[in-house]
């Protein structure tokens, strides 16, 4: 097996110290022109191609790049308008400092886990995965800064959340204001195991991922407090993709004909409700009236325009940015939503 060239047989090979070998390398400026030269035609007969960055890197104890953990597969984390808008958050700050940003898949939980313990960055953004699971433990053993979306790891490391809970319940108390008293819900997954349709009340319970359960609890505070059996309300859980909220929608119109009302866990399974709806000849809003939760670009452009919850999704990806480049005591955020009133909710129908 060929020795793989170093910089120590450059310098020999041009007559100079390593010290100023490395020097025509990393610092120019500082090396005579006949000097650098000689070592530049050594390194070029020798085959080097200069020094590893990853060593230079590591000795500066400063790579310069964050980590982005995401849930899912990376083609859905760029096709999925939540994840380009928090990830414009993330580049913004990137771009400020001059750094890169790393992606790691955790949709194969050990492929992700070798992915955090390999991957060359100052810290790690993860997102929307339970305390416990075995990248947070991961993670910590890398002994970097680390900051969970959507969850609270724990009190040693920092976390971005937004006040779920209230958001949802905003959401259905907006619908209740206009008289509606039938209701569904288009949720999103409850727990890790594939699972799409009608959740029961047993799946209802020990929900795994913290905005489902949280926003699940919002809309049966509000619909409780107006005296609603939330017992009764169906619930449709689905992927938060096109072709799964495509899916979950018609489950939830076939399973409760009669309601009018939609309550959706994201503006995906919103939009997806709004087509199902229209595609059954219901009309948005004066049949069937439709909540989202996020505001992603695409739900003020819809037709009608969704309304929905809105969050800080860029703000949470710069917030998580800062929070790695500039790291101190753990810090917990809760940033707040707000109702955002547009044309797909209006009065119950009459008579409903």
């Amino acid at each position: 097996m060929k020795r793989s060239v170093k910089l120590a047989d450059v310098a020999r090979a041009a007559g100079v110290s390593q010290g100023t070998a490395s020097n025509a390398f990393a610092k120019p400026d500082l090396v005579r022109p006949e000097v650098r030269e000689r070592v530049e035609q050594a390194a070029l007969r020798l085959g080097y191609h200069g020094p590893d960055p990853r060593g230079r890197l590591l000795r500066a104890g400063r790579v310069n790049a964050i980590g982005v953990v995401a849930m899912d597969d990376l083609s859905y984390f760029f096709n999925d308008p939540f994840n380009r808008e928090f990830m414009t958050g993330v580049a913004e700050v990137c771009d400020e400092r001059g750094a890169g940003i790393a992606l790691v898949s955790a949709i194969d939980r050990d492929t992700a886990t070798w992915g955090i313990d390999s991957a060359l960055v100052d810290g790690f953004i993860i997102q929307c995965i339970e305390d416990g699971d075995k990248l947070i433990e991961a993670a910590r053993r890398r002994r970097l800064p680390f900051v969970a979306v959507d969850v609270d790891p724990g009190p040693d490391a920092g976390s971005i959340m937004v006040d779920d809970r209230s958001g949802a319940r905003q959401a259905a108390e907006h619908l209740l204001t206009l008289g509606h008293r039938r209701f569904g819900i288009l949720s999103l997954e409850t727990h890790n195991d594939g699972h799409v349709g009608l959740v029961d009340r047993a799946r209802r319970t020990g929900i795994l991922y913290g905005a489902t359960r949280d926003r699940l609890a919002g809309y049966e505070d509000a619909l409780a407090a107006a005296g609603i059996a939330v017992g009764d309300v169906p619930v449709v859980e689905s992927h938060n993709d096109k072709r799964g909220a495509a899916s979950g929608a018609a489950t939830l119109l076939d399973a409760k004909p009669d309601i009018t009302a939609v309550l959706a866990m994201s503006d995906v399974l919103a939009l997806a409700a709004v087509e199902e709806a229209r595609r059954r000849g219901r009309r948005v809003p004066e049949d069937l009236s439709v909540i989202g939760y996020d505001d992603v670009p695409e739900a003020a452009r819809a037709e009608p325009p969704l309304t929905t919850i809105a969050q800080p999704i860029v703000a949470k990806g710069r917030l998580a940015a800062q929070m790695i480049f500039d790291p101190g005591p753990p810090r917990k955020e809760t940033l707040p939503v707000s109702l955002v009133i547009r044309g797909s909710a209006g009065p119950a129908p009459a008579g409903r």
